[in-house]
Order: structure tokens, then C-alpha cells, then sequence
């Protein structure tokens, strides 16, 4: 038996926010982060929006990106102290997930930061309040996911928690909110979108609920992406449309290595000064990731009918892969995004050197390949990897060299 879960509403279009208005309850707590949601007016309609619903306001700002283990903690004593019966998220990707993992705490004080991420282990919510995701980035897709991904920055991992209970009750996908994203963010955001579509497409539980989200997103981010990194706002709505099917897909069929490597690279290096942004990391390894997975028969069908709803043309299943990776290094270069970790600027631009430096990377290649194995992402990726295969892939995606393995 398989389960398909999204949240009950979804409330999407310009001016969407508005459904606010119409929540019922006694205290709402607002989670955003650096301020954008406040200086482009975001925040003040939310607030305003909620209290004409009659509830009472709090705020809890400042969620980093990459949200820490720590910022969870501080974020569920807040809400202990407040008591509200919704918590609304509001903004990227970060301050969605990290309320998400501070809602848990909420609801379940004794609850470590260990037992969040336990797989599909975590207790019945809803019992104090209920969780509004309203994303203001076309990306991540967490207003509609079963997912959370908060950092332990003492480790340098960043740790998924996964579980249908911290699905959202409600989301909002108001286009208004994106048209604020800078043109980085815009790229590194719908290369995630991407991935979440092509993984799912092919994870080993695809099912004939989550194929047409997949592919419909696919065929929608290859129309209108690069259009609305070039400032399209037609393109930019149609974008946050996008990356929201890509995932109600993923949240149900599960990803796969592409987010495991992107998971346990991304704050590793942090002491070097940088982190490999999380779009920017999938973006690089998607292509490597397809050449290591199309050995697998099955895998290599399913990338070909992503290369035909595409239209990339080829004869056969090879000549299908070796179009899509193409096509999608052609994006890359299209949204600036560099190919592999050696020529990833601490800008996330293309560069001739990178800030991780190839000794250092060797150094903790074997404990990354360790780690990203472990990931929750990769038991449903269609060839399981060994330590091996897992370090050489990396090396790949470092030296962007071929996969032959």
C-alpha cells in the first residue's frame, strides 16, 4: 500500500494571500527570516489579514538561511510561550522548513532534535495547532512537502526530516511573493524544481500519482524558466506554479542522490567560508547523477520519456540520456550556475577556482560519500551506490568529468 498526502487547501494566484482573512482561530504565530517578506509589505498584509480574522499576532523573525538545529529550539520555545492554535510560515524555503521542525517541538517538548529525524517516525500533530506554508520562492516547494531540512552546523550535514504529519495544512502559492526573488535565487530555485521533478520521475516510488505532476512541471520549468530568470513576470508566476506540482510529486514519490550529495556537501566546506547553495548543488550533480542511474535499465526508460515530453529528440535510449544531460547543462549555463565543485566561487558563480580546495575535499570525501549514503533520499534512487561508486560520483561532480561506472 502506498500513500498520497497534500495539504487539504491550496490557495494559489495573485492576491492569494487573502485567504488569510478567512482562518478561524484565537493566536497565530507568523516564522520568516531576513526581512524581505517585511520590505516588500508582505508581512504587514499577513498580519493584518489575520487579526481581521480576529486571531492575536506574534512574530518570530530572523530565520537564517539553512536554518540551524538552534534557530529550531529558540522558534518552539516561542511557541510554547505563546501558545498559538496556527503557525504561519512565510517566506523561502528556510523559514518554511524550520518552522515545520519547530512545530514538532511544539506539539511534543520531550521530542530531540534525533527523534525529528528519524524517517516517517514522528507523532501525531495537529494537537495544539495547525501550519500554513506560504512561499515567497519557486524552488523548494516545502508549502506542499512532507519535508523538512534543518542544519547541524556543528556537524557541517544538513539532516531531512520526513514524515506526512508535518505536511502542511493549508498553502498558498501567491505569484505576488516571488516576483520579489533576485536573479540568483530565481536560478538556484528552479534548478531545485527541476530536480525534484526528474528525480521523483524516476525514484523507485513513482506511481501513476505523481508521474503527471512530474512531467507536466518538467515540461512547464523547461518553458519558463530561463524566460523568468530574464525578468519575465508572466514566466515568474507561471515559474511558482512549477515548482509547486514538482512538489506535491517529490513529497509522495521521494527523490533520490542528487539531494543526498546536495544535502551532506552543502554546509561542509563552510569553514572555507562558503556554502554550496542547495539549487546550485543539485543543478551541478543532476547530470552526473543521470549518467551514474542510466546504467540502471529502468532508470534509463524513465530519463528518455522525461527526454521525449521534452521534445530533445534521439533515436535511442542512450542517445535520448545523453540529450537531456545536455539539455541540462545548457541550462546551467544559461542561469550561471558552474558544473562542479572546483570551479564553485564562494558567489556561487562559475570560476576558474573554486573556494573548496581539492586537498580538502579528498580529505573528506570518504566521510561525505558516507553520509550522503545514508541520506534519507537515497533508499527510493533507482541504483543504490556503494562507498565506492558514492566517492567516485563525488569526484565527478568536483573535476566534472565523465561517469563511466
Amino acid at each position: 500500500m502506498k500513500r498520497f498526502t497534500l495539504p487539504r487547501d491550496l490557495y494559489h494566484g495573485k492576491g492569494a494571500l487573502e485567504a488569510l482573512k478567512t482562518f478561524k482561530g484565537k493566536r497565530a504565530m507568523i516564522c520568516v527570516g531576513g526581512g524581505s517578506m517585511k520590505r516588500f509589505g508582505f508581512l504587514d498584509r499577513a498580519i493584518a489579514y489575520l487579526k481581521e480574522a480576529g486571531m492575536q499576532v506574534e512574530l518570530f523573525e530572523g530565520i537564517e538561511p539553512d536554518p540551524s538545529v538552534e534557530t529550531v529550539m529558540k522558534g518552539a520555545e516561542a511557541m510554547l510561550k505563546f501558545q498559538p492554535d496556527w503557525i504561519i510560515a512565510m517566506g523561502g524555503g528556510s523559514p518554511i522548513d524550520a518552522a515545520k521542525a519547530m512545530w514538532i517541538k511544539y506539539e511534543y517538548p520531550e521530542v530531540t532534535f534525533e527523534d525529528m529525524c528519524k524517517i516517517f517516525g514522528i507523532p501525531t500533530l495537529r494537537r495544539k495547532a495547525h501550519f500554513c506554508a506560504i512561499s515567497s520562492t519557486s524552488g523548494t516547494a516545502t508549502e506542499v512537502t512532507a519535508f523538512s531540512i534543518i542544519t547541524d552546523y556543528q556537524k557541517g550535514i544538513k539532516y531531512p526530516i520526513a514524515d506526512f504529519e508535518i505536511t502542511p495544512d493549508v498553502a498558498i502559492v501567491d505569484p505576488d511573493l516571488a516576483e520579489t526573488m533576485p536573479k540568483k535565487l530565481v536560478a538556484h530555485t528552479g534548478m531545485d524544481a527541476m530536480t525534484h521533478a526528474v528525480e521523483s520521475y524516476v525514484s523507485t516510488a513513482n506511481c501513476d500519482y505523481t508521474d503527471p505532476l512530474a512531467i507536466h512541471a518538467i515540461r512547464m520549468i523547461q518553458a519558463d524558466l530561463i524566460d523568468s530568470y530574464n525578468g519575465d513576470m508572466e514566466k515568474r508566476a507561471a515559474m511558482h506554479n512549477a515548482q509547486c506540482l514538482a512538489g506535491m510529486a517529490f513529497s509522495n514519490a521521494l527523490l533520490g542522490i542528487v539531494h543526498s550529495m546536495a544535502h551532506k556537501t552543502g554546509a561542509a566546506f563552510a569553514d572555507y567560508g562558503a556554502h554550496i547553495i542547495h539549487g546550485a548543488a543539485n543543478a551541478m550533480y543532476l547530470p552526473k547523477v543521470i549518467a551514474f542511474n542510466a546504467k540502471n535499465e529502468t532508470a534509463a526508460a524513465r530519463y528518455a520519456e522525461i527526454a521525449d515530453a521534452m521534445c530533445l529528440g534521439g533515436n535511442t535510449t542512450e542517445e535520448k540520456v545523453q540529450l537531456l544531460i545536455a539539455y541540462l547543462r545548457k541550462m546551467n549555463d544559461d542561469l550561471n550556475i558552474p558544473h562542479c565543485i572546483g570551479h564553485y566561487g564562494a558567489d556561487s558563480y562559475p570560476c576558474e577556482k573554486g573556494f573548496v580546495p581539492e586537498d580538502v575535499f579528498l580529505v573528506r570525501l570518504p566521510e561525505i560519500a558516507k553520509n550522503a549514503i545514508g541520506d534519507a533520499c537515497t533508499g527510493t534512487n533507482p541504483r543504490i551506490p556503494t562507498q565506492h561508486e558514492m566517492e567516485e560520483l563525488l569526484k565527478c561532480c568536483y573535476y566534472d568529468t565523465e561517469v563511466n561506472f
